[in-house]
């Protein structure tokens, strides 16, 4: 759990501090307020680009010294993150005081989040869908980054080289980058396949309660024979491949599918409130993974998780979510979205300012 944290000109807080006394910390605020902004910074504090996904030079805040730190402390560390002023796009990770990479945070915190903009994932684009599937594999496999890294290179180099077609391929460097588009898009999709098994027989074990159950599969370019090598599938579609401007078979291509186990039904088929639920149940499933697989439940980072849920499902996902043993951090428009929530710090945010409610 985080016992304290800090930022210091992130967003719209130009000097925060928030020490957090139960494991539910409810942060409560009108649209604007900068409640997202805290959960984005604690998002931070694990590698990658945050929940929003947001550039570094965008965070820092307005009007401020330039640049924007974030700290904070886990279990007696401190880890924190940030950019200097005069390298606003160079991210800065420490540990302990001692400059680290940013792939090191994920020894110290584990994170998972939902926020609004995903109550569209099964109606958007598979991209989408395969962006947290990654995250997902990601947090119980950190070589899955790596591997998907080296799957990408290899990938742009191949698509380059093909575009230059008219002053002939080079056969051989072609074969090469296959072949690691190959070895590294096996890898990819062996720990894609791991995480959807644990997942799913996870998800088995849940009772169904007030939140729908899904099933998870990975679904391949419809027509894709995946039992052919992808080395001999990327050779046999160079000519397509070149006039496409893009590779058509790969893992880069895989979709994520979600079916709402009792109707039979696709999530994308499903009303707002189903898809929400469904979201709900993975996360849940693959928090239990993740402390099962660490020995400690991760921090979960819900952004507007109550609103649209009806009081009794609302007081269901708060029984749910004490049984992860997480530290869970939580935003709402009113404080009485979390009526029925005992123990809990609460904070309310105005115009980058926090305060203790009461």
């Amino acid at each position: 759990m985080l016992s304290r944290l800090t930022l210091s000109d992130f967003r719209n807080h130009e000097d925060a501090l928030i020490v957090p006394r139960h494991a539910f910390v409810v942060l409560t605020g009108e649209n604007g307020a900068g409640k997202t902004n805290i959960l984005e910074a604690i998002s931070l504090l694990a590698p990658g680009r945050g929940l929003r996904g947001a550039a570094l030079a965008q965070m820092a805040r307005q009007g401020g010294r330039g640049g924007f730190g974030i700290a904070a402390q886990v279990d007696g560390v401190t880890i924190g993150t940030g950019t200097l002023p005069d390298q606003p796009d160079r991210r800065q990770v420490r540990i302990g005081g001692v400059p680290r990479p940013a792939s090191a945070l994920a020894e110290h915190l584990s994170l998972l989040w939902l926020t609004p903009a995903m109550d569209r994932l099964f109606a958007e684009a598979a991209a989408g869908r395969r962006r947290f599937l990654d995250r997902l594999t990601l947090a119980l496999m950190p070589g899955h980054g790596t591997q998907a890294g080296r799957y990408e290179a290899a990938m742009r180099a191949r698509n380059k080289l093909l575009a230059e077609r008219a002053r002939g391929w080079d056969e051989g460097w072609l074969a090469a980058l296959e072949a690691q588009m190959d070895e590294h898009g096996s890898a990819v999709a062996a720990a894609r396949a791991a995480l959807v098994a644990r997942l799913n027989a996870r998800l088995a074990e849940a009772a169904e309660g007030p939140f729908a159950r899904p099933s998870l599969a990975l679904a391949g370019p419809e027509g894709e024979d995946e039992s052919v090598p992808l080395a001999e599938r990327l050779r046999a579609g160079r000519r397509r491949d070149a006039a496409a401007g893009r590779a058509l078979c790969g893992p880069h291509r895989v979709d994520l599918a979600v079916t709402h186990v009792a109707k039979g039904q696709a999530a994308a088929l499903c009303s707002t409130g189903e898809q929400k639920a469904l979201l709900l149940s993975i996360l849940l499933g693959h928090a239990a993974l993740i402390g099962a697989a660490r020995g400690a439940p991760p921090v979960l980072l819900l952004d507007e998780v109550a609103a649209h849920l009806d009081p009794g499902r609302r007081i269901a996902l708060f029984e749910r979510l004490a049984a992860t043993g997480s530290q869970v951090w939580m935003t709402g428009t009113e404080a009485a979205l979390f009526d029925g929530l005992e123990a809990a710090t609460r904070l309310r945010v105005d115009g980058g300012h926090v305060t203790q409610e009461g």
